[in-house]
């Protein structure tokens, strides 16, 4: 518990450190049309070693060999193959903005049959499409897989996602995204995190950097840049010249929660009302301690089992009435639990009922 408040110490610390650097503003934003695209095509897996689909429980598979083998000039038709080292995937990536034809992009391969493991096997050419159904990028290569499988006679024992696995560089670009930011008049800078005050804080830093009005505000997470009135050359100028700008965000208190861990986050601005709090835990114990008895030595009795049940509640320590004065930060609240040995999970439930009396003025999040 002791290494649970230096740690949540050191970590409140850190966030308000973090909370009063400022930020470059290519951190903060998303640049409209700046983007990247997804791209998702569906291929075959080939030389597994024996922990491919199996056809069949897999139709689909056998069907794009097929396919595959029909292109090639194999006539298939009407014969019967099994073969245990072919495997379906999909195969997915994102097309990097600006993205030119001829240049590489990574892969995730994934497989969508019964497939045991894609280690070492290799990615057969697969086109890969966007949402407008063209084809941008074809991808062929050998799987890096991030797991391992080992079976024996009586069992076995898989670590990681052996299923699973990337290419580096394994697509080429073959058709590029119709975007000319060299044309944009007017650009939008989205905010990450919408935020009013940080909205304006950027707004001012890059009206004050080029010393006129460039820059204004339209709402809490857009902000519109006049590319004519910045006087650079391009758009892709003027973006050069702001992005790197520093800003102070704002960011909303905010505390985060997961339960499965027990880890619980909190930024610097949270405070809590005055309120009063008392925690304890129940804890019902019940034991059966059946006792046989038997009859005497050479009786015509039988032997009977007599049920003994012990049963006890008992309440284990916890806080006591406890009143937080107005004002206080979350942090030092935390902090005082931690003192009094409360574990990370009673925690979260007290800060749950705080939030739920209305007394924690921040945004609670749980997972």
């Amino acid at each position: 518990m002791t290494r649970f408040l230096v740690f949540l110490t050191c970590l409140v610390l850190s966030l308000q450190q973090a909370h009063a650097t400022p930020v470059r503003i290519k951190d903060l934003v998303e640049f409209d049309g700046v983007r990247s695209n997804d791209l998702i095509g569906y291929g075959l897996v080939v030389g597994l070693n024996g922990t491919g689909d199996g056809l069949r429980n897999a139709p689909f598979t056998e069907e794009i060999m097929s396919n595959i083998l029909e292109r090639l000039g194999v006539n298939v038709t009407g014969e019967q193959f099994r073969p245990k080292n072919v495997a379906a995937v999909f195969v997915t990536a994102k097309l990097p903005p600006f993205a030119r034809t001829g240049g590489t992009i990574d892969v995730t391969v994934s497989a969508i049959g019964d497939a045991n493991s894609l280690l070492g096997g290799t990615l057969i050419m697969t086109p890969l499409n966007a949402a407008d159904g063209q084809i941008y990028a074809v991808a062929q290569g050998t799987i890096i897989a991030g797991g391992a499988q080992a079976e024996g006679e009586a069992g076995g024992v898989v670590q990681g996602v052996p299923t699973a696995g990337v290419i580096p560089s394994g697509a080429r670009v073959e058709r590029e995204i119709d975007f000319d930011l060299s044309s944009l008049q007017t650009l939008r800078l989205a905010l990450r995190e919408p935020d009013f005050t940080t909205a304006e804080r950027i707004e001012r830093q890059i009206n004050r950097n080029f010393g006129k009005r460039v820059a204004q505000m339209l709402d809490s997470g857009t902000v519109r840049l006049d590319i004519r009135q910045t006087g650079a050359r391009s758009a892709a100028h003027a973006l050069g010249r702001i992005e790197n700008l520093l800003v102070e965000p704002q960011t909303k208190a905010r505390v985060v929660v997961d339960q499965r861990s027990g880890t619980i986050v909190m930024g610097a601005d949270v405070r809590i009302s005055r309120v009063a709090v008392s925690q304890g835990n129940l804890t019902l114990r019940i034991e059966e301690t059946p006792l046989a008895v038997q009859p005497n030595p050479f009786s015509e009795g039988e032997t009977v089992i007599v049920p003994r049940t012990n049963a006890q509640i008992t309440e284990e320590p916890g806080i006591g009435l406890a009143e937080v004065p107005p004002g206080t930060s979350l942090s030092e609240v935390v902090a005082g639990l931690n003192a009094l040995g409360v574990s990370p999970r009673d925690m979260i439930d007290i800060l749950k009922s705080i939030k739920a009396a209305g007394a924690l003025h921040a945004e609670f999040v749980i997972y």
